[in-house]
């Protein structure tokens, strides 16, 4: 596998800036923190589903990191996935909301008092765990395709007392996952490192790319949250993607530390709403809106690249 071949998937020119024009600003120790999505235990692959469970949170606690997990409610209705989860709250990581069944707020026909129905069922089975805080992330990252639910929602949250668990990073790692899943479906005795190695190589150019971004739109680094989610990819290789990060000098913060971030309670005034708060920043940024994509992640480009490298 060349891993230089992956480095540069969007390179930083797609933002207008050399390595050259960045202050010095720039060289500060860029800070991240883990944050995870859906709780899918039941799509058990290699690893059965405690197994997977258990590896992340080991890797979690070899590196001393408190995570943010952001449950979809209907995923911890079954015992088992209660005891999954309490596992989490055991061991100290923040719980989050990620609505009761998992649905995209910009879908023409999702009703705003739907989707609010739908956070307050998922906190109503979160509520119980002495981990769960008020924080919600946005189903696939989607706060909204017309004002009306943008400024709903979000005056919703604001009265239920939530703070928005945005991402800074914004990355692809359930395609990954998912044509890892498929190959090993196929052949069970396959070596994943290809995979691997494609799965490092873009969570470390998402990251380069979204920490690039937020200093060109904030003037200053922020601290991060990088999406993944409760997948095979990460039940085999978080504590690569971690010691990678460590291996660039990037340092490791919580979660709820993350979160104290003042960009965070940022409100973009933008159409469609969502993806990172840091491409919706620069979204409302009239001189670097043009170079920006929608949506800020494609599932198909990434698709692309892998079957480009044989994957």
């Amino acid at each position: 596998m060349n891993r230089r071949h992956f480095t540069k998937l969007v390179g930083l020119t797609a933002l207008g800036i050399g390595t050259g024009s960045l202050s010095a600003s720039a060289k500060d120790t860029p800070q991240i923190s883990i944050t995870m999505d859906d709780f899918n235990w039941q799509n058990s692959l290699v690893q059965t589903a405690e197994a997977r469970n258990r590896s992340i949170l080991d890797t979690l606690r070899t590196h001393s990191i408190k995570a943010a997990l952001f449950v979809v409610g209907r995923n911890i209705e079954a015992d088992e996935g209660k005891q999954l989860l309490s596992a989490w709250n055991s061991a100290g990581h923040l719980i989050g909301n990620h609505t009761y069944s998992h649905q995209n707020l910009n879908a023409p026909s999702m009703a705003l008092t739907t989707y609010e129905e739908d956070i307050v069922r998922a906190e109503n089975l979160l509520k119980n765990f002495t981990g769960f805080r008020k924080y919600f992330r946005f189903p696939m990252l989607k706060e909204g395709d017309t004002a009306e639910k943008r400024d709903g929602l979000r005056s919703f949250l604001a009265q239920h007392d939530y703070r928005v668990g945005h991402v800074t990073i914004d990355t692809s790692d359930w395609v990954i996952t998912t044509r890892l899943s498929d190959r090993l479906t196929k052949d069970a005795s396959f070596d994943p490192k290809p995979y691997r190695d494609f799965y490092l190589a873009h969570m470390w150019d998402r990251a380069q790319y979204y920490d690039t971004l937020a200093r060109r739109v904030l003037g200053r680094p922020v601290k991060h949250t990088i999406l993944t989610h409760y997948n095979l990819l990460n039940g085999l290789f978080l504590n690569d993607l971690i010691q990678m990060f460590k291996s660039k000098g990037w340092q490791f913060i919580d979660a709820d530390d993350a979160f104290s971030d003042p960009v965070f309670a940022e409100k973009p005034k933008v159409l469609p709403a969502g993806e990172s708060i840091v491409w919706s920043l620069a979204k409302a940024n009239g001189t670097i809106a043009a170079s920006l994509k929608y949506p800020a992640e494609d599932g198909d480009e990434v698709v692309a690249q892998m079957k480009k490298a044989g994957l």
